[in-house]
């Protein structure tokens, strides 16, 4: 099952287990079985702290248990195998069960252990799904740590039917004692703050005794960890404060254009970024939602920002880096059946259409891209463009062209997302130049025309938005308020790309920089 480089790494991260497991599987005598059965028997060679027995009872087959030997209640499942972008996600659960301490705050660990009542998570991954690690990692880790919790994490392509009985059409999908729980990725702190309604409370009082910052950089994507790390080497104290590190880019599958970077992929980015960020002293504060902002009243005064949570934090001067989300097209059925055969993301919820007929909006980049990916796994697919004309590279466009599953409908509107009530099973779209209305009969639909910028917090800011929502900034990434500077994808420049917010970032910073060099704080000024 591993090569012999993988058995190496595994065998390095091995050595670092404090006590021995056990590993219980589950089988019967299909292929899958065989190989998890190979699978777990390689595992087992590799430390003698390491234990496997097939005797398992569990009516997933094949599934195994990892468990601490000294603890049985301490333990988690996996439901199929647990490679490919999974493979982290099990190196970390057989650490975690064998006493290597996680890298999680010791408050996080402390909230998990005190939650209350039996809860029994059920988790739905797909092989090449990159947002669902995290979610497969945090409940791993609560199952771990508190023996009042269990976890079953399930490779969907492994188990279709029960993924079709439970009309599982996204992932990751979490159900919580039978029912579903939430649709999409989180992290540990994300999954506490769903289970713990006092957490937000706790957070901004926490927050209250937070002293201001001189740089305070709202969004953590590339815009905003490039900003941070200028700032903070110039030697101010700055803080970022973003509903997720990293953003988009945790969206993102390969990266192929980054200077000095042959090939990587957003998640992986991510890490790094918030590993340049803590080494340079940034303080980190996730999971907070921007909800308005209050200018300061005077240059070298304090600008305000207020969170969701209740939470504020204030700062001599603002890098607005907020960036932008999947644009949606706005029309009937959309929302009714997101998640239920709407999707936006190819490579996370393509597997659960295979040999099924989907629709890729969109004829951008994004949008082909997406049309090559699904019909390598589904049926067929039919790629519907508002323009006369597909907008994407010609690379694209002549890869596309050979593809014998793929019908394109150009110069068309989508109107419509039809359904039965549980599922997409077609969609309605306009031919622009006759007006005529069609229906095209399918079960999936994938939306990809673009970001809209996350701005909307800002409208009474005083902050100058263009008619799209962005911010307008300056050659120096200045806003119309002294003091606030953005950067990335949700302002007016041009290209939203990775190394172009990266730049505006640095850009945005150093301008801060600038600006607070040659203005007086505002008691400073008023006590002179």
């Amino acid at each position: 099952m591993l090569d012999a480089a993988m058995k190496d790494q595994l065998r390095q991260y091995l050595a670092n287990l404090r006590e021995p497991i056990e590993l219980v599987a589950s089988l019967s005598d299909d292929a899958k079985s065989v190989q998890t059965r190979a699978l777990l028997d390689q595992i087992a060679s590799l430390h003698d702290l390491v234990s496997v027995s097939f005797d398992g009872a569990d009516a997933r087959r094949p599934s195994f248990e990892i468990r601490r030997a000294a603890n049985h209640a301490l333990a988690v499942r996996f439901a199929g195998l647990p490679l490919g972008h999974e493979f982290t996600s099990l190196v970390l659960a057989l650490l975690w069960a064998g006493g290597h301490p996680p890298k999680v705050e010791a408050e996080t660990l402390a909230a998990i252990a005190a939650l209350e009542g039996q809860r029994e998570f059920e988790m739905y991954f797909s092989l090449s799904c990159h947002n669902c690690p995290d979610v497969v990692q945090a409940l791993t880790l609560m199952a771990l740590t508190n023996p009042n919790i269990s976890a079953t994490l399930i490779e969907g392509g492994t188990f279709k039917d029960e993924i079709d009985t439970r009309d599982v059409m996204a992932v990751p999908a979490t159900f919580l004692n039978g029912a579903p729980f939430y649709n999409g990725k989180m992290n540990v702190e994300d999954v506490l703050a769903k289970l713990d309604t006092g957490s937000d409370a706790r957070q901004a009082v926490k927050l209250a005794d937070t002293a201001p910052f001189e740089v305070l950089v709202l969004g953590g994507g590339p815009a905003g960890a490039s900003a941070a790390i200028y700032t903070a080497r110039k030697g101010f104290r700055t803080g970022i404060a973003a509903e997720r590190f990293g953003g988009q880019l945790n969206d993102t599958l390969g990266i192929e254009n980054l200077a000095g970077t042959v090939y990587t992929e957003g998640p992986k980015l991510t890490g790094e970024l918030r590993r340049q960020v803590a080494e340079n002293e940034v303080e980190v504060l996730d999971r907070l939602d921007a909800v308005r902002l209050l200018p300061a009243a005077a240059p070298g005064a304090l600008h305000e920002v207020q969170f969701a949570s209740g939470a504020s934090l204030r700062a001599r001067a603002l890098v607005l880096a907020t960036g932008a989300r999947w644009r949606e097209l706005g029309v009937p059925g959309e929302t009714e059946y997101r998640n239920k055969g709407v999707a936006y993301c190819p490579h996370c919820d393509g597997p659960l259409f295979k040999g099924k007929r989907v629709a890729v909006i969109g004829g951008g980049n994004s949008g082909v891209e997406a049309a090559i990916d699904l019909a390598k796994i589904t049926g067929h697919v039919t790629l519907v463009e508002f323009d006369s004309k597909l907008r994407a590279d010609e690379v694209l466009q002549a890869k596309l062209q050979t593809l014998p599953n793929v019908t394109v409908i150009r110069n068309a509107q989508t109107t419509e997302v039809l359904g039965d009530g549980r599922r997409v099973s077609g969609l309605v779209y306009t031919d622009r130049a006759s007006g005529a209305e069609h229906k095209v009969e399918l079960e999936g639909v994938f939306v990809q025309i673009g970001l809209v910028p996350n701005t909307g917090w800002l409208e009474d800011s005083g902050i100058m938005l263009n008619a799209f929502g962005e911010i307008e900034v300056d050659g120096h990434g200045a806003t119309s308020v002294p003091g606030i500077y953005a950067a990335g994808d949700c302002t007016t420049v041009p290209y939203k790309q990775i190394a172009i917010a990266m730049g505006e970032g640095s850009k945005a910073a150093l301008s801060a920089f600038d600006y607070l060099i040659r203005t007086e704080p505002a008691e400073l000024s008023a006590a002179a």
